[in-house]
């Protein structure tokens, strides 16, 4: 099993980092940058999926962190949902929009996967503590 000590270290964060930092450059560019609302919008989601993995990671509980990877996920689905929003009205094209949807596709499955682990860890009465033992 390996050891994680910082959020830093885990690949769902990971990835949502770079989801955050794709979205960021989509929406500094072109129309989407004076779309204050739809930018602000989509900017704020992808910063909430790193924030609740983080977070969670800081609470130390299997329960409390599944809760806060439930929220990060659900952020994923925000992202993607305003992607089509903004491929619609041609703020990004079909390129950078599959680009994008692929890393929102990415980022959910790893945090999914962290989820179905904490999920059997908890079942077998094995507790996540911060720097405890967990296999993401």
């Amino acid at each position: 099993m390996a050891q994680i000590r910082k959020f830093e270290e885990i690949q769902a964060w990971q990835c949502a980092r770079n989801l955050t930092r794709m979205i960021y450059l989509l929406s500094n560019s072109g129309g989407f940058k004076n779309d204050y609302a739809l930018k602000d919008q989509i900017r704020r989601a992808a910063i909430s999926v790193m924030s609740n993995i983080a977070e969670g990671f800081g609470r130390g509980g299997n329960r409390e962190f599944l809760q806060f990877l439930s929220i990060a996920k659900g952020s994923v689905s925000e992202v993607q949902a305003q992607l089509y929003v903004a491929l619609d009205i041609g703020y990004v094209d079909r390129k950078q929009f599959d680009e994008a949807y692929t890393l929102t596709d990415d980022t959910a499955n790893l945090i999914g996967g962290f989820m179905r682990y904490l999920n059997q860890a908890d079942m077998k009465g094995v507790k996540y503590r911060k720097g405890g033992s967990i296999n993401p």
